[in-house]
C-alpha cells in the first residue's frame, strides 16, 4: 500500500513540485517510512513530510532521513527555506526537527481538524544561512583567537 502511495506522486517529482522517497532499511532493504518535500518554487521553500512506521520509532531513522532530505533540499535543490508542522502532542517529531537544526518558530491553535478533533500543530522552519552555518566548521583559534574575530587578547600580547 505505501509502494502505492509513492508512485502516485511520480507526476509532482516530473513537475519539481514534489519530492517523496522511501526510507528503507539499510540491511534488511525493506520500506519503513517516507520523507518528502512540497516544493514552492516561486519562493525557493518547502514543507516537510515523513511518517516512520511504529516499530522503527525511536531508533533515529526519522532523524538520519530528515536530515538527508534537508540537505537535498538546499545542496542540490537550491531551496531557501524549508518548514515543517507537527501535531502539538506529537512531541517526538518535534524532537526530530531541532536534532536536524529546526528552530521552532511558533504553534497554530486548532489549525488542523483530524477525525472530527481540532488540533494544534508546531512550526519548525530552517533557512539555508542557518544551515550553512550550522555546516560550517568554526574557524580555529589562533593567537587566542585574535585574528579570528573573537577580542581574545593574544597571549604575548597580555
Amino acid at each position: 500500500m505505501a509502494e502505492r502511495w509513492i508512485g502516485t506522486h511520480r507526476i509532482g517529482f516530473a513537475w519539481g513540485d514534489r519530492l517523496i522517497l522511501a526510507v528503507t532499511h539499510r540491511n534488511e532493504k525493506h520500506l519503513i517510512g517516507t520523507v518528502g518535500l512540497g516544493i514552492e518554487r516561486d519562493h525557493d521553500r518547502a514543507e516537510l513530510g515523513y511518517w516512520i512506521g511504529r516499530p522503527y520509532w525511536n531508533r533515529g531513522y526519522a532523524t538520519e532521513a530528515v536530515g538527508a532530505i534537508i540537505g537535498y533540499g538546499f545542496q542540490e535543490l537550491g531551496l531557501n527555506r524549508i518548514h515543517a508542522l507537527h501535531f502539538s502532542r506529537n512531541t517526538a517529531s518535534g524532537r526530530v526537527m531541532q536534532k536536524v537544526g529546526m528552530a521552532h518558530e511558533g504553534r497554530l491553535r486548532q489549525h488542523v481538524r483530524k477525525w472530527g478533533v481540532y488540533e494544534d500543530v508546531e512550526v519548525y522552519g530552517v533557512v539555508r544561512e542557518e544551515y550553512d552555518a550550522a555546516r560550517t566548521p568554526a574557524p580555529a583559534l589562533q593567537n587566542g583567537g585574535e585574528e579570528a574575530g573573537y577580542g581574545l587578547p593574544h597571549p604575548d600580547k597580555g
